[in-house]
């Protein structure tokens, strides 16, 4: 019987305890959380009586990796009604067009709504410039703009990165947030040509079965429900409020050190899941080569409004697409009551919304009741809502939230892998190496539990 520790309580340590478990069932499996309780970044609060997300409020339903953790916990995947979103511009609201790769488009068809006319003769044009020699990475926003214009990283590129990184597209890396159009850069020359590719592989790696699934899926109970279902599943020793200040190797395994009294806790193996700048600290001594780029890799803070207001008429859709051009402090609405069939029974109507952009956090330095006030204030009028007075609101921080994957970020999880490596026993997982998405997360974690077992 050997004992593995997992630093860190978030859904990537969490899913690394119940791998292992499984796995390896004779194994003591102790996982350190610092925090008071589980789950990282995935949270949930009773929003008028229902459970509702504060953190991730949905799975890539496309991979199979967080639906397949969904059944094996006992939980039951539910499908959107509806994901047509829109995109909010100076000039009004424009439905995101159909067949772009996170905002990419593959053709200048379909964009006369969100584009100008010189906007859709730019994207039109690209078929004419000279091949591109796309090597290693490169900001998505530089090489999009030059490429396409402007007006596609500004209108769609940027609503739909900003919502999945809270980052600006550009600072942040295309070879980690776009890998599929990376790798198709170097065989097709163009942008569109590369995007049309990339989604046509996508496409037929989804034949079969899961051709027609939908694209999100989400849970009855909320992701949020997650980490209590895999600490009940993993049969892991949790311990919260049990920080760890510092690794060494002794002999074969290793000692922690944790808590408040610095006890020292032994192990045969060790699962580092915390995020970036913690790790580095944790590493310092034991991997010394992976603390430099660990550093590299800054963070994002955010908020997220819950509210819950009278039901009334809304315009279809599962909500809105924010991009800084239009000049709002939200970046993105969620209108739950309409995308989740579980959400919309009792009539009201349930919304979500998002503030905070890396380097553009200077809203959040605001006290909550006015935050809240603001966001409220600014959903109403972006819904145009005829009872704009909430019931119910809940605001939630998450400072440091979201890892910047900026340019050259393969090249730092490259360095940190080798670094790590090289110490027999020791891995490392989490939304800082390679995605930050639920489905992400679990993938690594299991990537790094294959690597120890």
């Amino acid at each position: 019987m050997g004992r593995v520790v997992v630093v860190g309580a978030g859904i990537t340590g969490l899913t690394a305890a119940y791998a292992w478990s499984r796995t390896r069932p004779n194994d003591e499996v102790v996982v350190l959380e610092a925090g008071d309780r589980v789950g990282g970044k995935l949270g949930r609060v009773r929003l008028a009586g229902a459970w509702y997300d504060t953190g991730p409020e949905a799975v890539l339903a496309r991979v199979p990796e967080a639906l397949e953790l969904i059944a094996e916990l006992g939980l039951t995947a539910i499908a959107p009604s509806t994901t047509q979103a829109a995109v909010v511009l100076p000039d009004g609201r424009h439905p995101l067009p159909a067949g772009t790769l996170l905002g990419v488009p593959t053709s200048a068809e379909g964009l006369g709504a969100l584009l100008s006319p010189e906007g859709v003769a730019r994207v039109r044009a690209e078929a004419s410039l000279q091949p591109l020699h796309f090597v290693d990475d490169a900001p998505v926003g530089a090489l999009l703009r030059d490429r396409l214009g402007d007006e596609v990283v500004d209108r769609l590129v940027e609503p739909l990165l900003g919502g999945v990184y809270a980052g600006q597209a550009d600072r942040l890396s295309l070879a980690a947030t776009m890998p599929a159009l990376a790798a198709h850069l170097p065989r097709h020359g163009t942008v569109l040509a590369a995007a049309a590719a990339a989604r046509d592989a996508g496409a037929r790696s989804r034949e079969g079965a899961t051709a027609d699934a939908p694209v999100f899926a989400t849970v009855a109970e909320g992701i949020g429900s997650l980490p209590d279902a895999l600490v009940a599943a993993s049969g892991a020793v949790l311990r919260l409020r049990t920080p760890a200040h510092g690794l060494r190797r002794v002999g074969a395994g290793f000692e922690l050190t944790v808590g408040a009294d610095r006890e020292v806790l032994t192990a045969d193996s060790v699962v580092v899941t915390v995020p970036a700048g913690k790790a580095a600290r944790l590493l310092a001594d034991i991997a010394p080569d992976a603390v430099e780029p660990l550093q590299g890799i800054p963070y994002a803070s955010m908020a997220v409004v819950a509210m819950a207001f009278p039901g009334q008429h809304l315009a279809s859709g599962s909500g809105l697409l924010v991009p800084p051009v239009s000049g709002r402090l939200v970046k993105g609405v969620t209108v739950s009551s309409q995308k989740w069939p579980h959400l919309s029974g009792d009539g009201l109507l349930r919304v979500r919304s998002s503030v905070g952009r890396y380097l553009e956090e200077d809203q959040l330095q605001r006290a909550d009741d006015d935050l809240t006030a603001a966001v409220v204030a600014d959903v109403a009028d972006l819904l145009a809502l005829e009872r704009p007075e909430p019931v119910e609101t809940h605001l939630v921080r998450w400072g440091g939230g979201l890892p910047q994957y900026l340019v050259g970020h393969p090249a730092r999880v490259a360095a940190v892998d080798a670094a790590v490596a090289a110490v027999p026993g020791l891995a490392v997982a989490g939304a800082a190496y390679r995605g930050v998405g639920v489905p992400a997360c679990i993938r690594d974690a299991r990537r790094a539990v294959a690597s120890l077992t």
